[in-house]
């Protein structure tokens, strides 16, 4: 049997990880797929800028504007948004196959992406990942080194409102510095939790 399936926990869920630029979906995510755990990780299609950490088919599509506007134009998208001036998608066949085949399915995706997507599928479970405080993911988005600046002093300013909406979610969770593998935890004890008090949850696309 596929260690990958629940069957005796019911329907697999779709869990949306979301959270502020810099909070560090990537680094959980990543960190669920090399301890081997029971998810799913939807990989997001993008129009920005492979960084020399990554690899395309993993941790994102990389695709250019061309074939990301055709991938819309065919629908494949589970929903999508303009993010800093770089188009991001949620392929939908990728998590409707593995929902099909009873394996819970991760979607990490921004604030705005997890609002859309909550419009879509109401029976998504939605997690909001957290920074212990502002300063510190300041420091995290100056030591990633990616951006000017102005687009740096623009991810803080909308990372504070993001974060306003944190109660808006059916969960929170904090990724402390250095304790990664504490919110790899967090996220498989919501996942149980949620086959518990619905079992019979049936996701929808």
């Amino acid at each position: 049997m596929n260690k990958h399936k629940l069957p005796e926990q019911g329907h697999p869920l779709l869990i949306i990880l979301s959270g502020p630029s810099g909070v560090g979906k990537d680094a959980v995510v990543s960190r669920m797929r090399s301890l081997g755990k029971p998810f799913r990780i939807a990989v997001t299609a993008t129009t920005r800028l492979r960084r020399s950490h990554e690899t395309d088919g993993i941790d994102y599509y990389f695709r250019d504007k061309a074939a990301f506007q055709k991938m819309l134009i065919d629908k494949e998208f589970l929903e999508w948004a303009e993010v800093y001036g770089n188009l991001y998608g949620t392929p939908r066949s990728q998590i409707k196959k593995a929902l099909e085949s009873g394996i819970d399915v991760v979607v990490k995706t921004d604030v705005q992406g997890a609002f859309s997507i909550r419009k879509i599928v109401e029976e998504a479970v939605f997690i909001f990942l957290a920074p212990p405080n502002m300063e510190e993911l300041s420091q995290r988005l100056k030591q990633r080194m990616t951006e000017s600046p102005d687009a740096l002093r623009l991810r803080l300013k909308t990372a504070e409102s993001e974060m306003k909406e944190a109660d808006k979610f059916d969960h929170i969770v904090v990724n402390y510095e250095g304790k990664l593998d504490d919110a790899v935890v967090e996220i498989e004890k919501i996942a149980a939790s949620e086959h518990k008090r619905m079992p019979k949850r049936r996701v929808q696309l």
